[in-house]
């Protein structure tokens, strides 16, 4: 792998791993389609996926006009329990359209997306898949990859405490990341889903009240803190074994995820729907039951809350020479 261990058992280090090497995904695709080419028959859109991610956005929608005249508590309270889980589908539903898995044209794929945004409260989808893309194709690489903290999250969250404002706030923290370390100007898609959105919202107050936009934009914030399903931000790419940068979850909440818990075949195939990953596993188990990996979102959380060794820095980390490839070890 060529990552750096850590110098000292049970101190939070001071930098990330730096690997030396490329990322493992495009080297372990290679292999696996040499011996099963057959995976390629797994290529392609979701043909539910319109049909899922409607009833999300219906159910979620309707749930918020029920929420108009709500108290505070009852409506943290189905937040938390019952709209987290929505919201958090859609954003997972809009990782896969990002991905063109919903149909074979892709800007049908992204006037999905902006639907599929709509309870979530603020507007995410076209702007996520820009840097989504560049998370795979450069995957940890320095100043590109803002999935990786940033060196000043790294070295402010550093204890126990930290750590918990951080899981509660990482929602923010992933979606303006990027706006401050590497912005991209808007374009013509980031005005209409910012139109689109501020309409529906618009709507909303307008027929049903503040507490009903309260509600959606409560269920987007507090599934994405201190949540189950929230836990896959910290699963995919936190290192808790340094020989490796990626890992999967075969838990229950795949079912809600959209299968992103199976982030190593993702990775290794980001072509194929998070309905059909689990076959990749069956057809090359080999590459896999090697690998470190997760049945509970929650715990991964816990541990890395609990673990002071464990923290922002803990994720691999490349530089890129000048054409924008990683360098090989020894380059």
């Amino acid at each position: 792998m060529g990552g750096e261990k850590r110098e000292e058992e049970g101190v939070m280090a001071s930098d990330f791993f730096w690997s030396y090497t490329d990322e493992p995904h495009a080297s372990r695709r290679r292999q696996i389609l040499s011996q099963y080419p057959q995976i390629k028959e797994l290529f392609g859109p979701d043909p539910w996926a319109f049909l899922k991610i409607t009833v999300v956005v219906m159910l979620q929608l309707w749930t918020a006009t029920l929420m108009h005249n709500s108290g505070w508590l009852k409506m943290l309270t189905v937040a938390y329990f019952f709209g987290s889980f929505l919201n958090h589908n859609l954003f997972l539903a809009i990782h896969e359209l990002s991905h063109n898995l919903a149909f074979s044209t892709p800007v049908y794929n992204r006037w999905l997306g902006i639907f599929a945004n709509l309870p979530i409260g603020v507007p995410m989808s076209v702007t996520f898949q820009k840097y989504h893309l560049e998370h795979h194709r450069f995957q940890g690489v320095d100043g590109i990859d803002m999935d990786v903290p940033s060196y000043t999250e790294a070295h402010l969250v550093t204890n126990i405490f930290t750590k918990s404002i951080w899981v509660i706030l990482q929602l923010f923290f992933y979606a303006l990341r990027p706006l401050f370390l590497k912005p991209k100007p808007p374009g013509i898609w980031e005005f209409i889903n910012l139109v689109i959105q501020l309409t529906l919202d618009a709507a909303m107050v307008y027929f049903w009240g503040w507490k009903s936009l309260a509600y959606l934009i409560l269920s987007t914030f507090v599934g994405g803190g201190m949540h189950p399903m929230a836990g896959h931000f910290i699963s995919e790419h936190y290192v808790f074994n340094p020989d490796q940068e990626t890992y999967s979850y075969y838990g229950p909440l795949n079912l809600m995820a959209w299968s992103v818990g199976y982030h190593n075949e993702h990775h290794d195939f980001p072509r194929i729907p998070g309905s059909k990953l689990y076959k990749v596993k069956e057809i090359a188990p080999e590459y896999y039951k090697g690998l470190k990996s997760y049945s509970s979102w929650s715990q991964i959380i816990y541990m890395y809350i609990r673990d002071q060794t464990v923290g922002p820095f803990s994720r691999m980390k490349r530089k890129a020479c000048k054409s924008g490839v990683t360098t090989k070890k020894g380059e």
